[in-house]
C-alpha cells in the first residue's frame, strides 16, 4: 500500500506510524483515516513488529484534531459514518496484539487526542496540549473521547474537559492520570524507544496476553476479568517462554526469550 498521509518504518522489532501532514498540523482526514485503518491490519499480522509507536510530525502537533474543514459540510448520515470510522479505527489499534505508544510531540486535541488515549501507553513533550474542544465546535467528541477519557482519569474529572472544551498542559495531563511521562523535546523518541526496547525484554507471549487482559478487563466484571486472566495465566505454562523465564530467574541470569 502506498502511504500519502503516514510514514511507515519497522527496525529491530519496533513500528513507528508518524502522521504526516504537517501543514495541517496532522489532522485527522478522511485519507487519513482509511490508510491507517488499513496500515495496522497489516501490522496486526507482521510478526516481526513487538511494539508500536505513533507519532506527529513536525515540532507543533501529535495530532490537531480532525479535518474541521472536511467535516464542516457533512450531512448527519455523513457525519454519523466519519464517527463510525475513527471508532472503528481506534478500536482497531486499541485491539492490536503488540502494546501501542503514543509520542505526544505536540498538539493532542479532538481526534489527536482520542488517538493517544487508543494507544496503551502515552509519553508527552513538556509542551504538549491535551483537549476535546468539540463541544465549542456545535458537536460532541466522536471517535472514542467520551467513553476513553472517564476510564482514563475519571467521571468528574473527564466530564469538566469534555464540556468545557478546555486545554490542558502535559504536565496537568500527567496528574491527571492521562500521560504517563512528560519530557523534553529532544528526548522523546530516545525515551519512547527505550521504553519500547524494555517492554521488547520481556517475554513476548506474556506481554501480549497481559494487554489482551486488563483491556478485556476493562470491558467487563471483575468475576468475569478474573476467570479470563485465569485461564491466561494457565495457557502461558504451556509455553517455552515460561520455562525459560523461570529457569533464567533461578539460575541467576538473563532470560532469552523466542515467543514460544
Amino acid at each position: 500500500m502506498e502511504l500519502t498521509s503516514l510514514l511507515y518504518e519497522v527496525d529491530q522489532g519496533i513500528a513507528v506510524i508518524t502522521l504526516n501532514r504537517p501543514q495541517a498540523l496532522n489532522a485527522l482526514n478522511g485519507t487519513l483515516m482509511r490508510e491507517l485503518s488499513i496500515l495496522l491490519d497489516e501490522v496486526a499480522g507482521n510478526k516481526m513488529v513487538k511494539v508500536v509507536i505513533i507519532t506527529g510530525s513536525g515540532e507543533k502537533a501529535f495530532a490537531a484534531g480532525a479535518d474541521i474543514a472536511e467535516m464542516q459540510t457533512m450531512t448527519a448520515l455523513e457525519g454519523r459514518e466519519w464517527g463510525k470510522l475513527g471508532q472503528e479505527t481506534f478500536t482497531k489499534l486499541e485491539k492490536l496484539p503488540q502494546p501501542v505508544i503514543a509520542a505526544v510531540n505536540g498538539f493532542a486535541l479532538g481526534g489527536g487526542c482520542e488517538l493517544a488515549m487508543a494507544c496503551d501507553i502515552r509519553i508527552a513533550v513538556d509542551k504538549a496540549k491535551f483537549g476535546q474542544p468539540e463541544v465549542s465546535l456545535g458537536i460532541p467528541p466522536g471517535f472514542g473521547g467520551t467513553q476513553r477519557l472517564p476510564r482514563l482519569i475519571g467521571r468528574g474529572r473527564a466530564l469538566e474537559l469534555l464540556l468545557t472544551g478546555d486545554m490542558i498542559a502535559a504536565p496537568e495531563a500527567f496528574r491527571l492520570g492521562l500521560v504517563n511521562r512528560v519530557v523534553s523535546p529532544a528526548d522523546l523518541m530516545a525515551e519512547t524507544k527505550k521504553m519500547a526496547q524494555t517492554i521488547m525484554k520481556r517475554g513476548n507471549i506474556a506481554v501480549n496476553i497481559t494487554k489482551a487482559a486488563v483491556h478485556r478487563g476493562m470491558e467487563t466484571d471483575l468475576v468475569t476479568g478474573l476467570a479470563y486472566e485465569a485461564e491466561v495465566f494457565g495457557l502461558c505454562f504451556a509455553t517455552q517462554d515460561q520455562r525459560e523465564g523461570m529457569a533464567a530467574f533461578l539460575e541467576k541470569r538473563k532470560a532469552d526469550f523466542t515467543g514460544k
